[in-house]
C-alpha cells in the first residue's frame, strides 16, 4: 500500500525542533529516550528523513506531545479534507496508513483520524500517553482492534473504546479495511 501523500516533512521538521527546543532538550537525548538514532532525528529536523508511525509516536511521547502537534500545519478557519488527501503515515511493519483528519484544537482534547489497513503483519502500538483513550469506528472490511490480548473483531459500524496508554493492536482481516480512530487526550 502506497501512501497517496507523504508525511508532511516540513512541517515535522519545524515542530520537532520547536518542541525539542521547548523542553530543553538536545538532539542526541532526545533520539536516545524515544529509542531511535540520532542521525534519524537529524535526518527529520532537516526535513529530509521519511518517518514512519512508530519514530513520530516515540517522538511524541518522548516530547509529551499529542502526536498530531508534529504532523498538522496551521489550521485554516474553514477546512475540508477531501478524501485521499491529509498528511499520511504508514507503518513500519504492517500495511496500515493512518492520515490525520483533525488535531486537538487549544483546549480540546482530541486527534481524529482515517485508518485504512490490509491484511497481513498487525499494526502494534505501543502505550502512548498517560490517559489517552482511543475509539475506533470501523467504516468497512473486518479488524481485531484493541488492548493485546484483549483485542476484539469489528465489523461495519462496531465501535470500541480502550485505553491507549497500554499496548494495543489493529490487525486488518480483510482487504480495504477502514476506520476512523479518536485518540482522547485527558
Amino acid at each position: 500500500m502506497k501512501p497517496q501523500n507523504g508525511p508532511p516533512l516540513d512541517v515535522i521538521a519545524a515542530s520537532l525542533q520547536r518542541e525539542r527546543r521547548r523542553v530543553g532538550l538536545s538532539l542526541t537525548e532526545v533520539a536516545r529516550r524515544a529509542g531511535i538514532a540520532k542521525s534519524t532525528l537529524s535526518q527529520l529536523e532537516s526535513a529530509t528523513g521519511n518517518p514512519s508511525v512508530e519514530t513520530l509516536w516515540a517522538l511524541s511521547v518522548t516530547l509529551e506531545v499529542p502526536f498530531s502537534r508534529l504532523v498538522e500545519p496551521a489550521r485554516p478557519r474553514v477546512q475540508v479534507i477531501r478524501a485521499g488527501d491529509g498528511p499520511q503515515l504508514t507503518a513500519e511493519h504492517a500495511h496500515y496508513a493512518a492520515t490525520l483528519l483533525a488535531s486537538c484544537p487549544p483546549n480540546a482534547r482530541r486527534d481524529i483520524y482515517l485508518v485504512s489497513a490490509q491484511p497481513g503483519a498487525p499494526r502494534d502500538s505501543a502505550p502512548h500517553l498517560p490517559g489517552v483513550v482511543e475509539h475506533v469506528i470501523l467504516s468497512t472490511g473486518r479488524a481485531t482492534v484493541g488492548i493485546v490480548g484483549e483485542a476484539v473483531e469489528l465489523r461495519p459500524g462496531d465501535y470500541i473504546a480502550y485505553p491507549g496508554d497500554e499496548p494495543h493492536v489493529f490487525n486488518a482481516l480483510e482487504s480495504e479495511t477502514v476506520a476512523i480512530l479518536v485518540s482522547e487526550h485527558v
